[in-house]
């Protein structure tokens, strides 16, 4: 059974720091590019960082880069979020999703390759 687990968020004021997890179970991590997404109430889902198992290689949207880092522990099949400088905008549902690597990551953020399996999500709320 395909599992994709993400925690970590919480409640944070801004300016703070969040590192969200995604551990994955039931298929070969290291065939598949992780990523995780976002969306806010009335806003459709968005990329927000993208991460190819098998070479490391990421991608983020314009909004959080210099912000996030997205890493991967291929021998937990786990991938982290760190978030760092929060911003109220921020505040979203964050997924973490696995699709099968056959293109750079950026094609699975931006939506033109799509996921195969998709996390329940994990909310992140930073207050002003």
């Amino acid at each position: 059974e395909v599992q994709l687990q993400a925690s970590g968020g919480g409640l944070v004021q801004a300016r703070g720091s969040l590192r969200p997890s995604c551990a994955a179970s039931g298929f070969t991590f290291d065939d598949y590019t992780i990523g995780w997404f976002r969306q806010a109430p009335g806003k459709e889902r968005e990329g927000v960082s993208c991460i190819s198992s098998s070479d490391g290689i990421t991608y983020y949207t314009d909004s959080v880069k210099g912000r996030f880092t997205i890493s991967s522990d291929n021998a937990k099949n786990t991938v982290y979020l760190q978030m760092n400088s929060l911003k109220p905008e921020d505040t979203a549902v964050y997924y973490c999703a696995a699709g099968y690597t056959v293109l750079g990551p950026a094609y699975y953020c931006s939506g033109s390759v799509g996921m195969n399996y998709w996390g329940k999500g994990t909310q992140v709320t930073v207050s002003s």
